[in-house]
């Protein structure tokens, strides 16, 4: 247990919550919107919503742990990450392979008990969730393939409980795409002179602190702009629109907080501020499905 508590510590599983409430948004609109044979609109199963939580779980506690595994070699180098478990040895490899193989047998187990286009689709999953690993050695935008990773959520939720998949929900993929590939960026500025020593590709060394900071600014922009264009695609009632007015408040909040000359407030800016964008999204739009009309 105390390796296990190691582990999720270094996976940082408390951050689970960046994804999760955008995949149950997925999840909520298929109940809502999806033509399932037999079934009225409505709301998902407590069954859809606990297979669906420990599908995300798993799937993210076996890419984080896979992550650390192929990048040892860096995370022993790197001065911000050279404390993380495995790189200091409190916990080995192979705990971390047999960790990281159980997480995954977890989201099959959870796939099949939804249905069975999840199930088939879960290999490819852990296919996309395990590549992300190995992008930051051969491309600048790995960031966008790590956003995909959690952009995947939202459709994965919905095939979890309409059994298909709409097309409208390619917009929220692309805006969670391009929310965590834009905080990504901004993460990735903390090893920009790790990167250059390492040969690594990013963002950041490829065009520099403010060039990528601009980019950041840029996604997150665009994003806002998917997540309109698939509210007005469902015609949401308002509190959605408000949701969405919120997040892009709380967008600009987080870059306020960092800069070019001062990245000290990074941390803030990653995980406390991208927390509650996560949180309050699904609250907005939870409301908006309350009150809207099947």
């Amino acid at each position: 247990m105390s390796r296990i508590r190691t582990v999720l510590e270094m996976i940082k599983f408390e951050h689970s919550v960046f994804a999760l409430p955008f995949a149950l948004t997925g999840a909520l609109l298929a109940a809502r919107y999806a033509v399932i044979p037999g079934e009225a609109p409505g709301w998902p199963s407590l069954r859809q919503i606990v297979w669906i939580v420990v599908a995300m779980v798993g799937a993210r506690s076996a890419a984080m742990t896979m992550n650390r595994i192929i990048d040892l070699r860096y995370d022993r180098e790197n001065p911000r990450t050279r404390t993380r478990a495995l790189a200091t040895g409190a916990v080995s490899v192979g705990f971390a392979w047999l960790f990281a193989a159980i997480a995954s047998a977890v989201l099959v187990l959870a796939a099949w008990q939804l249905n069975h286009l999840a199930l088939r689709l879960s290999p490819v999953a852990l296919v996309v969730l395990f590549f992300y690993s190995y992008t930051k050695r051969f491309t600048t935008w790995s960031h966008l393939v790590l956003g995909f990773c959690l952009g995947m959520s939202p459709a994965a939720a919905w095939i979890a409980v309409a059994g298909s998949l709409d097309a409208r929900m390619l917009l929220l993929c692309a805006a969670v795409t391009l929310w965590v590939g834009g905080f990504d960026v901004l993460y990735a500025c903390q090893d920009l002179e790790y990167d250059k020593m390492a040969g690594l590709h990013s963002v950041p060394r490829r065009f520099g602190l403010a060039r990528a900071l601009l980019i950041a600014r840029v996604m997150h922009v665009v994003r806002i702009g998917w997540l309109a264009g698939l509210a007005w695609s469902f015609q949401l009632p308002w509190p959605a629109w408000l949701g969405i007015v919120v997040v892009a408040a709380l967008l600009a909040y987080e870059h306020s907080l960092v800069s070019a000359t001062d990245l000290s407030r990074m941390n803030a800016a990653f995980f406390t501020v991208n927390g509650y964008i996560s949180l309050l999204f699904l609250l907005f739009w939870g409301a908006a499905l309350a009150v809207a009309h099947p």
